[in-house]
């Protein structure tokens, strides 16, 4: 990408598409409420309603049955035992290269854990492992579905998503610089209270994963088109 730094303006016009969506919020302040806005993952009930929220999010993962082995829960109990103290929680702007290269060890190692057994053995995988990393640190991490990472960055490994939080950090420091103040009234501009790295996914989800479909107009000369869709 030749240019990649979305202005305000960019921004706003995909949130307006966002804000359309009805109850777009709900699941993630369902989350925030059930976990205190804190969610640690040593405790099942938090696992459980990560997740619900991960489902809410169209990333399909079965529900166990009673007296089924629960291969997400014991994963992802796992995952944070090695993982939990370490992960980066500073905002996206303010991410350092280390931090950058520990979320992307943290990223990849939640991605391959294993989430259904049987007949077909599914890992958790890029999508699902972004949205809840986005989940246990929502001002940290821009999460990325399949079509925003191929757009951007043609892969989606842990090099690859330490590409996309690099992205953006960039991003991010840019955006706080054109609207000043040090970025405290962004959400208010878009009109939810979210992070700003989850303005610039819900930026890229638009552009990218609705352009895809046909659902976001791309020809028509838009930023992203002027030699910056990657």
């Amino acid at each position: 990408m030749s240019d990649p730094l979305p202005p305000l303006a960019e921004l706003r016009r995909a949130a307006e598409v966002f804000n359309g969506f009805a109850n777009v919020d709900a699941s993630w302040l369902r989350l925030l409420k059930e976990t205190h806005s804190a969610i640690d993952l040593s405790q099942p009930a938090h696992r459980t309603i990560l997740l619900r929220w991960l489902n809410s999010w169209g990333c399909r993962i079965r529900y166990p049955r009673d007296g089924e082995p629960a291969p997400f829960d014991d994963g992802v109990r796992a995952w944070w035992e090695t993982w939990g103290t370490t992960l980066p929680s500073a905002d996206l702007a303010g991410l350092t290269d280390a931090e950058i290269d520990t979320a992307a060890k943290a990223y990849a190692d939640l991605a391959g854990v294993v989430v259904s057994t049987g007949r077909t053995r599914r890992t958790l995988g890029p999508t699902a492992a972004a949205k809840a990393l986005y989940a246990l640190r929502p001002n940290t991490i821009m999460p990325w579905d399949a079509a925003i990472a191929a757009a951007l960055h043609g892969a989606r490994d842990d090099a690859a998503f330490g590409a996309h939080l690099r992205l953006g950090r960039a991003w991010a420091a840019a955006v706080i610089a054109e609207a000043g103040d040090g970025g405290a009234e962004i959400p208010a501009l878009m009109g939810r209270p979210v992070s700003l790295a989850k303005i610039l996914d819900e930026y890229l989800y638009v552009a990218f994963t609705m352009g895809a479909k046909g659902d976001w107009g791309t020809d028509s000369g838009e930023w992203w088109k002027n030699g910056n869709r990657g």
